[in-house]
């Protein structure tokens, strides 16, 4: 085998050919008048009408360090929002499929599925009743979820 024996499995498909009359009509779903209805004429990209474009209303700031997302601090821009880290959030109804007297943490949570991913901690919130009686080790807790762990027989170390 050569290179030039070598074909693609799907054939290549001829795009549409618009505005030269045709099955579909004299437009041939190019529209009727304006600027995208005419012929090679089109609106050039990052075009957004006359007003300015994106990349213009961002700051020049060079450097990788300088971008947003970057962990050092930066100048805020008005169309830059700030996501705050927080943390994951498991409920009180969630941590019912686990076993009696279960020591609790948040790699226990990430193995059963009930939370993607402990990276930037864990939060136990008291939506539901918690019905097993469990130890917590290594959360952080809303103030309910305490009095609903401890009313269930639980513990937080």
């Amino acid at each position: 085998m050569q290179l030039h024996h070598l074909k693609p499995r799907t054939e290549r498909k001829s795009s549409k050919r618009v505005g030269r009359g045709g099955k579909r009509g004299t437009t041939s779903g190019g529209g009727t008048k304006g600027q995208k209805g005419r012929a090679g004429a089109g609106v050039r990209a990052g075009f957004r009408g006359g007003d300015n474009r994106i990349w213009q209303m961002f700051p020049k700031n060079r450097g990788a360090s300088k971008k947003h997302g970057n962990k050092k601090p930066h100048r805020k821009h008005r169309l830059y929002q700030v996501r705050n880290s927080k943390p994951a959030v498991a409920n009180l109804s969630d941590l019912n499929i686990l076993e009696h007297g279960t020591v609790v943490t948040p790699e226990v949570l990430v193995e059963k599925g009930i939370i993607a991913s402990a990276g930037k901690g864990v939060k136990i919130l008291s939506t539901g009743e918690l019905k097993k009686k469990l130890t917590f080790k290594g959360f952080v807790f809303s103030e309910s979820a305490k009095a609903k762990i401890e009313k269930s027989g639980g513990s937080i170390e």
